[in-house]
């Protein structure tokens, strides 16, 4: 069929003015409640790293056992002050006046029975140069405001010649939410400044740019406002990490979809008149597209559903629900926003309307290589260097992926210590620095252990003994850990026992979150065992070890999932079983290419300590999900163009017609994530840097060069076993009257 004969849709006049009214309508009413939901997600939004380990875990049971004997949950912050010279014991008493105002914070756990504070301390250093308190924040919805008046009691009462830090795991979390904070306006303005630029210079239009960003904000405002009211219903769990990815996702597909559109919109105008028509012409091609890498996006996000760590879970439908606003967005409102601006929207290009025939490529071409009509520039090269050396050209791309993807064995994936995670500055950070050089660096953080009261002493005398613990002892009620001081050790009463259990706490030689505290953790639970079969270990240690090895294993779950599904889509996408296995295995190859080049800039050129273990499981659902998204984007319009020109000429023509609107849509992508490394958190950062430059790759190399190439080199045995794989190739364009951008 050719385009004279094509029979173009366009709705009655009634029609074309309710339609758009409507959609607009709905549009807006759906940014009016979700707009001003935005400055709430934070409200919703949890980064206790507690509360995403699986009921399984065994630092979860830990936890609940621990809420029954102190029926509390109470996040200890650490209060210490250090001094160069050494503190008069004289002193004490002033800072224990310093003590009780620390107690009267609001937030501050209130005091037991007739205790003046709930506060332990002031507890000298063997050195004398430094004393710390032990402060138990009870309000751990507002840790932030808690802690930052803790901060400013501590300035106002301490002297020019004492430096004072608030530390700890409630100082630790309170600068983990400070360093969030960007993500209600920083993060969303750089992003939507960065995707505006591109448009600028990609489309040189002034109308299109604010058309296509309508499009993703108002999805945005809708994935969020569906997003809230989950949270704050308990069906999903929230943390700043998920709050920061829906955005960018957000943002990045509906752009990429809407640039889809765009294009082909464009490209009708060229042979209609009329913009509804055009606009008929663009929606039926992009839909399957679009529909099919939003599908694939969804539910490859949905894979995370398997987690077992309750971050990676929910990640899943948080950000599934964005795309699938996104998919809503490009394909209602951004159509009704083209035909109601129709040319104007590319002014001042606007596209011209000419008649078929004054096509040149609906003629007989000339040109030596079939499938490149009409096409000019620099994918008329990139065309041509694929139809003359096919098999040399995917060679060598794959040589080079290969080359970046040696990089991965020098990834560090093995979680990061806790004062690593926040990349400016943290007073938590210097202060658990200042514990370590005075103090034993784990004391507020013990390693509980819960042990069964007939073996409590056993357990206990086991504990003592195992390197890394310099103190231990049974929890007597009195809500404090174990103190080195003799002064803070008077008489114990009797343990307290819950269901015949006690509860132990041990004080760490090493700083809570690091290496050497999770090898302590990992010797406890291999020597108590043989002490008291049912003794549990957890503690800020154990979570943060417990979470590493949680996300190590959903790596090696979660991937073979992803994998299967997407390939099992492919397959019904493009009626072919071999194209969507390679296009699996270029997709692959890109992630690995990607992760070892980040591993290196990583390593050597930021000198990052590590990454957070679930960096990579992020990385490759991103990568994998959106990398398929090009390849759909090509391989169906190949395979649109090989249904009338044969398969090589179409591959040629489909890559064509598509590379410029395919990198842009990466360029865009690549952009609205590397926009995530304004906040600085070091899991966020990395996240960006993988997909940013992933991204990139991917579409410069996989989906210009290699899956081409390959695609041409195999030639129609790409689409076996379907009809196509058997089909004559044709010659010639002429015959089919198909027309490309």
């Amino acid at each position: 069929m050719t385009e004279s004969t094509r029979r173009d849709w366009t709705p009655a006049r009634w029609l074309r003015i309710v339609l758009p009214a409507v959609v607009l309508i709905v549009w807006l009413l759906a940014a009016s409640f979700g707009g001003p939901t935005f400055g709430k997600l934070s409200s919703v939004s949890k980064n206790d790293q507690a509360a995403f380990l699986p009921a399984s875990a065994e630092s979860t049971k830990v936890n609940e056992w621990q809420q029954k004997f102190t029926d509390s949950n109470a996040i200890p912050a650490i209060v210490v002050l250090a001094s160069d010279a050494t503190i008069p014991k004289s002193d004490l008493a002033t800072f224990a006046q310093l003590g009780t105002k620390l107690g009267a914070v609001d937030g501050v756990q209130a005091p037991e029975g007739s205790a003046k504070t709930s506060v332990a301390g002031p507890i000298p250093s063997e050195d004398g140069k430094a004393v710390e308190f032990i402060v138990p924040v009870a309000d751990s919805n507002n840790v932030k405001s808690v802690i930052a008046e803790l901060r400013t009691v501590v300035a106002d009462n301490t002297g020019a010649d004492v430096r004072g830090y608030v530390t700890g795991p409630a100082g630790l979390t309170a600068d983990l939410v400070n360093a969030f904070g960007g993500i209600d306006g920083i993060l969303l303005l750089v992003a939507v400044g960065a995707v505006f630029v591109i448009l600028l210079l990609v489309y040189r239009s002034i109308v299109l740019p604010f058309l296509v960003l309508f499009t993703s904000i108002f999805a945005l405002t809708a994935a969020i406002l569906v997003v809230y009211a989950f949270a704050s219903w308990g069906w999903i769990a929230l943390s700043g990490q998920s709050q920061g990815i829906l955005s960018i996702l957000v943002i990045g597909a509906a752009t990429d979809y809407a640039l889809l559109l765009v294009a082909r919109y464009r490209e009708a105008l060229a042979h209609v008149e009329s913009k509804w028509a055009a606009l008929g012409r663009a929606w039926k091609a992009a839909l399957e597209p679009i529909v099919a890498s939003g599908v694939t996006v969804i539910i490859a996000l949905l894979c995370l559903l398997f987690s077992d760590l309750n971050s990676n879970k929910s990640l899943g439908p948080i950000a599934a629900i964005g795309i699938v606003f996104s998919l809503f967005s490009a394909l209602t409102l951004l159509p009704m926003l083209l035909v109601l601006f129709g040319r104007v929207a590319f002014w001042p290009f606007r596209p011209k309307y000419a008649p078929d025939d004054a096509h040149p490529h609906a003629h007989v071409s000339q040109e030596r290589v079939a499938g490149l009509e009409g096409i000019s520039g620099l994918w008329r090269r990139v065309g041509t260097v694929v139809a003359r050396r096919p098999r040399v050209t995917w060679v060598v791309a794959l040589v080079l992926l290969l080359a970046c993807g040696a990089g991965v064995l020098q990834l560090k994936a093995n979680g990061v210590s806790q004062t690593d995670v926040v990349l400016s500055h943290s007073d938590a950070a210097e202060g658990q620095k200042v514990l370590a050089r005075h103090f034993d660096a784990g004391s507020g953080s013990p390693v509980v252990i819960i042990s069964d009261s007939d073996k409590a002493d056993a357990t206990l005398a086991a504990v003592k003994k195992t390197d890394g613990i310099t103190t231990a002892t049974l929890y007597t009620g009195s809500g404090r850990p174990a103190s080195t001081s003799p002064a803070m050790s008077p008489p114990a009463p009797q343990p307290v026992q819950k269901s015949g259990r006690v509860l132990i706490n041990a004080t760490l030689a090493s700083e809570a979150d690091s290496q050497q505290a999770e090898d302590v953790v990992r010797e406890l639970r291999r020597t108590l065992p043989a002490v008291d079969s049912g003794v549990l270990v957890g503690g800020v240690t154990a979570i943060a070890l417990d979470t590493n090895v949680t996300a190590q294993s959903d790596l090696i779950k979660i991937i073979p999932i992803v994998l299967v599904v997407i390939l099992l889509i492919l397959m019904l996408l493009l009626r072919s079983i071999l194209a969507p296995v390679l296009l699996i295995g270029s997709v692959v190859i890109s992630y690995a290419a990607a992760l070892g080049v980040s591993a290196l800039v990583f390593n050597h050129l930021f000198h990052f300590p590590g990454a957070d273990a679930a960096v990579p499981l992020f990385g490759f659902v991103f990568l994998v999900a959106l990398g398929v998204d090009y390849n759909i984007f090509l391989m169906t319009r190949v395979r649109e163009e090989s249904l009338g020109l044969g398969t090589r000429p179409g591959i040629l023509r489909g890559l064509g017609v598509t590379g410029s609107v395919i990198t842009s849509a990466g360029v865009v992508l690549a952009a609205t994530f590397a926009a995530l490394a304004v906040i600085p958190i070091l899991f966020l950062v990395q996240i960006a840097f993988i997909v940013a430059f992933g991204v990139l790759l991917d579409t410069v190399v996989v989906r210009s060069l290699l899956v081409p190439a390959v695609s041409y080199d195999i030639g129609r045995a790409i689409w076996w076993p379907s009809k196509l794989s058997r089909a004559g190739e044709v010659p010639s364009r002429a015959d089919v009257g198909l027309s490309g951008e």
